[in-house]
């Protein structure tokens, strides 16, 4: 198992990762699958030396991702990154999303990131337990947020204030 910064030729896996989470309604708010293309510039908006986009393979194969990006786009807020995971179905439960969490905390401080929020779906378990088993708090709710299919479901907002090791 290797972690490493995403390339762009990494984007087709990337995108097929996250478009295997669209049918589940657990981990994002897409109702269809997105293209591409139509992610291309979210990829390009990605730094390694600021809001990194970082794969981990198995084996050769990419099995998931961990992605840092601005929280709100207001300069206030620089030290404040939104981090997302997504782990292929065939990966899911091995620890990989431990893996790339534990490294997302450990070098926030390098990348000038003081705090890390995350949104998840309140009904997604597996990942709020997850982010609570580093530490994260809810640090909110907000309910009926998300029409998925006709159901609405409540996003918690889970941050946590990062440490830094010096």
């Amino acid at each position: 198992m290797i972690i490493r910064h995403a390339r762009e030729t990494d984007l087709p896996a990337i995108v097929a990762i996250y478009n295997a989470a669209v049918p589940s309604r657990m981990a994002t708010a897409d109702l269809e699958p997105v293209s591409v293309e139509s992610r291309r510039a979210w990829f390009q908006g990605r730094s390694p030396d600021r809001y990194p986009l970082w794969i981990i393979e198995v084996e050769g194969v990419i099995a998931g991702w961990l992605s840092f990006q601005a929280f709100y786009g207001r300069p206030a807020y620089a030290a404040t990154a939104e981090i997302s995971i997504y782990i292929a179905p065939k990966f899911q439960g091995c620890g990989l999303g431990k893996e790339l969490l534990h490294k997302a905390v450990k070098e926030s401080p390098s990348l000038g990131i003081k705090t890390l929020v995350s949104f998840i779906f309140t009904h997604n378990q597996p990942s709020l337990k997850l982010f609570e088993s580093f530490g994260f708090q809810h640090w909110g709710q907000l309910p009926k947020i998300a029409d998925l299919d006709g159901e609405e479901r409540d996003l918690t907002i889970l941050g946590l204030r990062v440490r830094s090791p010096y």
